[in-house]
């Protein structure tokens, strides 16, 4: 098991690489201002760590966008659109391949509208429960949706055409049991696992290392582990933490004809 000093090694090893240890950060399910939304945000600024909040259209709160305003380092994402599980049996899924396509569509469309109000807002889908039909990802861009984060390493940086990914890698909290935080050990193995897995190049050396977070039901032994691993790998000369939109769209990529795309809610 991993401890803070194997973490500090593999970052060092990226240092040696002479490349950066990206990262990337995204909290799911906001919907409005709450104590644990405004530690999360205060945390974020405290660490200048950027973070991106996946919300839930359907029920968002008016107040969120002008709460979200000033803060500079929080984009928002769109958390499908209810987070209600349409699947009949099995794994949960909102968009899951039994349900009509155009109706899920039609929905999503419903979402990106609605999270239009959010000045900091991208066009970037999360599913709930990182689950979708596959065949519906090549649908996305024309409903206005240029990319699409999940959990696990990708597959490809551009899973259909003008739809770009970037997945998370490592959630902290032990969802299959007591839904506490899963502890550091296991969660600093994820870390290491896919950073190194990454500088192997066993998977995509150019995807972040995405964290995923909970806001609404992390413990306090979470909060506790997620401020100090901010603080630390901040101090790291090898990492760096990037905005979500780097994240989906490099600044290689980012070209001034993909810029105005991206402002116009366009892939």
């Amino acid at each position: 098991m991993s401890d803070w000093k194997d973490l500090d090694g593999e970052l060092d090893a990226w240092g040696v690489l002479g490349k950066p240890a990206t990262f990337w950060w995204r909290d799911d399910d906001a919907t409005a201002p709450t104590r644990e939304l405004d530690r999360l945000l205060d945390l974020s600024q405290k660490t200048a760590t950027p973070v991106a909040l996946a919300v839930v259209p359907r029920d968002v709160q008016s107040t969120l966008p002008s709460h979200l305003a000033d803060h500079r380092l929080t984009s928002v994402l769109q958390h499908g659109y209810a987070h209600r599980n349409h699947s009949p049996e099995g794994e949960k899924a909102e968009y899951g391949a039994d349900r009509d396509r155009k109706t899920m569509l039609e929905e999503l469309a419903r979402g990106r509208r609605r999270l239009d109000e959010f000045g900091n807002s991208l066009p970037a889908l999360v599913p709930p429960w990182n689950r979708i039909d596959e065949g519906l990802l090549s649908e996305l861009p024309g409903i206005g949706l240029g990319a699409i984060s999940t959990f696990t390493p990708r597959r490809s940086p551009e899973p259909a055409p003008g739809l770009k990914c970037a997945n998370t890698h490592v959630d902290p909290i032990d969802w299959r049991h007591d839904r506490d935080f899963l502890g550091a050990q296991a969660v600093l193995d994820g870390f290491i696992g896919h950073l190194s897995a990454r500088r192997r190049k066993d998977v995509d050396a150019d995807e972040p290392t995405g964290l995923l977070t909970h806001h609404k039901v992390s413990d306090e032994a979470g909060w506790e582990f997620l401020g100090q691993f901010l603080h630390r790998t901040g101090r790291h000369p090898a990492v760096r933490w990037l905005q979500a939109r780097e994240a989906f769209w490099p600044p290689e990529t980012d070209t001034p004809a993909a810029r105005g795309r991206l402002e116009a809610g366009q892939p």
